[in-house]
């Protein structure tokens, strides 16, 4: 019998579309609560999907702060959240959570 061969997943490989994209951050921020780090990784799982060399041109930071920034494990800024998000071409979308 052949030995099964995993592998670690990686959700930035599915992420191919801006809807893809736009799906999986809604379904995130659906998910995450008020877990800031969650959203952070998410983030980061799409930036590493558009490519994060364009992205740090983009947003004027660096390669390694962008990754640390969107690993979650640290605490970026809101500044630095909406620049990111302005420079994947995202907007944040706000609704009542009481309907």
């Amino acid at each position: 019998m052949k030995a099964l061969e995993l592998r670690k997943w990686d959700s930035s490989e599915y992420l191919q579309t801006d809807e893809d994209m736009v799906l999986y951050l809604e379904a995130c921020l659906e998910e995450a609560g008020d877990d800031a780090a969650f959203i952070a990784k998410a983030l980061g799982n799409i930036a590493r999907a558009k490519g994060m060399s364009q992205l740090a041109k983009e947003t004027g930071m660096g390669r390694e702060g962008l990754y640390k920034s969107l690993s979650g494990k640290s605490n970026p800024s809101f500044a630095t959240i909406l620049k990111i998000l302005s420079a994947l071409g995202l907007r944040l979308h706000v609704q009542s959570a009481r309907a």
